[in-house]
């Protein structure tokens, strides 16, 4: 409840959401990947302090910034594009199921980022050829 007693914005809770999914996705192959933050700094040119940011949702980061990511993790940058909820294809090409279906796997509270982060990645190999 907002103490205004306004609803929020669809549009921010949707955008908090989507940088919160990023965040943990993120965070979750860093730490597969066994760098630090430090170490993943270093290798993206791009403050730790700043990927902290990112990782914790606070942060929407740049193509640039993504791409610089993805490259350190070893990751196309499309896989982090969809996690942040950025289409790389035409609007039309995901399903409603689609989004359920991520969205049903980032709202489990069963399973941890890591295996969260682990399902998208192994759902969105499957679908992304539809």
């Amino acid at each position: 409840m907002s103490s205004a007693g306004e609803d929020p914005d669809p549009r921010e809770v949707g955008w908090s959401a989507s940088m919160n999914a990023l965040g943990e996705f993120i965070r979750a192959q860093r730490q597969l990947a066994k760098l630090s933050l430090r170490e993943m700094a270093a290798m993206t040119s791009v403050s730790n302090a700043y990927l902290s940011q990112v990782e914790r949702g606070l942060h929407q980061p740049s193509l640039k910034v993504l791409q610089k990511i993805a490259d350190a993790l070893q990751l196309s940058t499309e896989q982090l594009l969809g996690q942040a909820g950025w289409a790389t294809g035409s609007p039309t090409s995901a399903s409603p199921s689609a989004s359920s279906t991520e969205e049903a796997i980032r709202s489990d509270p069963r399973l941890s980022a890591e295996q969260r982060a682990a399902l998208l990645s192994v759902y969105h190999s499957f679908v992304k050829g539809d």
